[in-house]
C-alpha cells in the first residue's frame, strides 16, 4: 500500500479534515494529522487488514522553538507483515506557560509501547498526554523542575546541593 493509498483510506474513513497536511521530502513522507483524531487514526491503521500497522517503533516529542510557539509529537508506525513504515505528525500552539502544558491524547490504548515513550516526552519536554494510564517522570527525579529538552530550558546551578555542570 502506497503513501497515497493510506492517505485516501484515512480520508474516506474520517473525512478530509483528518489530514491537515503532508510532508513528502526527506527520507520518509509524513501525514500531518489533526491532533484530536490521532487515537482513531492509529487504531484504524493498526486494525485495518489493508495496512496493519502493528508496531509503534518510536514516538518523539518536538519543541519547534520559542518563535514558533508550537509543540508536536511524531509517531513512527511499522507494519511488520507488510514491511511498511509510516510517519504521522501532530502539533499544537502553546505559549510555553508552565501552567498550561501542550496537550495531546494518549495512544497508549492503541499501542502499549506508547506508555514509556509518552512518559519520556512528558518528562523531557512537558508534553501532557490525556488519558495516559501513568503519566509521571521516567528519567528525572520527581522533584526536578522544568523540562530539559525545551529550547528555552535553563539548567539549574545546583540540584540538592550538588553542582550541575
Amino acid at each position: 500500500m502506497s503513501f497515497d493509498d493510506i492517505k485516501l483510506l484515512l480520508t474516506e474513513k474520517f473525512g478530509t479534515d483528518v489530514i491537515i497536511g503532508e510532508e513528502r521530502t526527506g527520507l520518509q513522507p509524513a501525514l500531518l494529522i489533526a491532533p484530536d483524531h490521532i487515537v482513531e487514526v492509529c487504531a484504524e491503521l493498526r486494525n485495518n487488514p489493508k495496512t496493519y500497522f502493528d508496531f509503534l517503533s518510536c514516538l518523539s516529542g518536538v519543541d519547534y522553538g520559542v518563535e514558533a510557539g508550537r509543540f508536536g509529537v511524531v509517531y513512527h508506525l511499522s507494519s511488520i507483515p507488510y514491511k511498511l513504515q509510516l510517519t504521522l505528525k501532530i502539533s499544537v500552539e502553546n505559549d510555553r506557560n508552565s501552567e498550561e502544558l501542550p496537550t495531546f491524547k494518549s495512544v497508549s490504548p492503541v499501542y502499549r509501547t506508547a506508555d514509556w515513550h509518552e512518559r519520556e516526552a512528558y518528562d523531557m519536554l512537558g508534553i501532557f498526554f490525556e488519558d495516559h494510564p501513568d503519566l509521571r517522570r521516567i528519567l528525572l527525579p520527581d522533584d526536578w523542575e522544568g523540562f530539559p529538552l525545551r529550547k528555552d530550558y535553563k539548567a539549574a546551578e545546583y540540584y540538592k546541593g550538588i553542582k550541575i555542570d
